[in-house]
């Protein structure tokens, strides 16, 4: 499936600063087996620069699931330390994808590593990455925490808190949570709004526990959306109702 570039409507942010989580799915084409199709880039990156034209700081966090995913390493005998550390050096490939096409586009990007890799990015220093956020940069944290056992979502978290996000973006393929997985249950509800603990206590999936803490401990809203629908990502910066949004209230 091939997207065209996409046009956002202007708006009032209701966000100063932002982090958008990305799932390295959304990358994928199966169609053609592209890990990375280039007419996604293209798209994340006109929705990515209308953002930073409306005046918000914009940080991003990519997963690696189109290149390699740890917990499908284990089913294949690799241990899970080197198959998470397979997945942050996925993530990072995704990452200079995006800033390749962002600065395409004219916007100022730096991508910052968990794993020191100085030949292709910046190792990740918590105040660097608010200095280029205040000169107007678009800042992709890559390669998760740089440990194990932690996902992109946690890492997600974890920037958005150091970052000091007003809202943690969760960009996916479906139009927010669902009380089952609607694609296969016709049934399913969505939810307009959760609480964390009740993200907590109802095991919702789409993001990991720890992800859930780090948001309620530093009070940031969640806001899970379906990226590929005209406006999404602009209707949440703008406080409209879309997707789902998680809150301590």
């Amino acid at each position: 499936m091939r997207f065209q570039a996409q046009t956002e409507r202007k708006m009032t942010p209701k966000y100063r600063r932002i982090l958008l989580k990305l799932s390295g799915e959304v990358l994928l084409n199966k169609a053609t087996s592209q890990c990375i199709d280039p007419a996604v880039v293209t798209m994340m990156s006109d929705k990515i620069k209308a953002v930073k034209d409306a005046g918000v700081d914009v940080a991003v966090v990519l997963g690696g699931g189109n290149i390699f995913r740890g917990a499908i390493g284990e089913e294949l005998g690799i241990g899970r330390s080197a198959g998470d550390y397979m997945g942050m050096l996925a993530t990072v490939i995704n990452a200079i994808a995006l800033q390749n096409a962002l600065e395409r586009d004219g916007v100022p990007t730096r991508v910052q590593t968990a794993i020191a890799m100085h030949e292709v990015a910046e190792p990740y220093l918590h105040r660097k990455a608010l200095s280029h956020l205040e000169k107007g940069r678009v800042v992709i944290f890559a390669a998760g925490t740089g440990n194990p056992y932690f996902s992109t979502d946690t890492a997600a978290a974890l920037r958005a808190s150091e970052i000091g996000a007003d809202v943690l973006l969760k960009a996916t393929k479906v139009d927010g949570v669902y009380t089952s997985d609607p694609v296969k249950d016709p049934t399913a509800v969505r939810y307009d709004r959760l609480t964390y603990k009740e993200a907590l206590t109802k095991s919702i999936r789409v993001m990991d526990s720890s992800a859930f803490a780090l948001c309620m401990e530093n009070k940031i809203p969640i806001i899970v959306f379906n990226f590929f629908e005209r406006d999404s990502l602009m209707k949440a910066i703008a406080g409209e109702q879309v997707g789902t949004t998680i809150t301590e209230k």
